[in-house]
């Protein structure tokens, strides 16, 4: 079921605690009663870097953002996140799809993330490496991946899912 977002006289933005780093080009998304944000480029000196680094603030009153373990999957920038709903894991977890990595290269890795641990476990790849995708979890329980870039921008879209029937 959808619900409508209040009406517009009464939205407004109030600050949220600051990262612990500083970053562009991060993942985000909400993870239980979390958000987690995962990788992206950081300033080291007078460098940009791409990091592993992911954070989590929890909703509880006076939280913060806090570090958690590093992605095993190494470093990575512009993917998309989608969270995923499970009981096993203490903090939640994350699908990772597409981005590019400390060398720059664009992925079409899926990595499932398990943010207690940043264990990266892979899952079928991307029909094609997107770096700046977005992606969506439909309904029926399959995600969806859509634009990006490659070699130049994407308008082809791809859906993760049983195959269907007859394929």
């Amino acid at each position: 079921m959808c619900t409508s977002l209040p009406t517009e006289a009464s939205l407004h933005w109030a600050s949220m605690p600051a990262l612990v780093t500083a970053r562009t080009d991060h993942a985000c998304c909400a993870v239980g009663g979390s958000i987690a944000v995962i990788g992206g480029v950081k300033r080291v000196g007078n460098n940009d870097t791409t990091t592993a680094g992911v954070e989590a603030l929890t909703s509880r009153e006076g939280a913060a953002f806090v570090n958690l373990p590093p992605l095993s999957c190494g470093r990575t920038y512009s993917a998309a996140a989608i969270a995923v709903e499970v009981s096993d894991s203490i903090a939640g977890q994350v699908l990772l799809l597409g981005g590019g990595n400390g060398s720059n290269q664009h992925l079409s890795t899926v990595q499932l993330v398990d943010l207690a641990t940043g264990v990266c476990i892979l899952h079928p790849h991307l029909l094609h490496g997107r770096v700046c995708p977005a992606a969506a979890r439909l309904l029926d329980g399959r995600v969806v991946c859509a634009g990006g870039i490659e070699v130049g921008y994407l308008s082809s879209a791809e859906v993760l899912g049983p195959p269907e029937q007859g394929a």
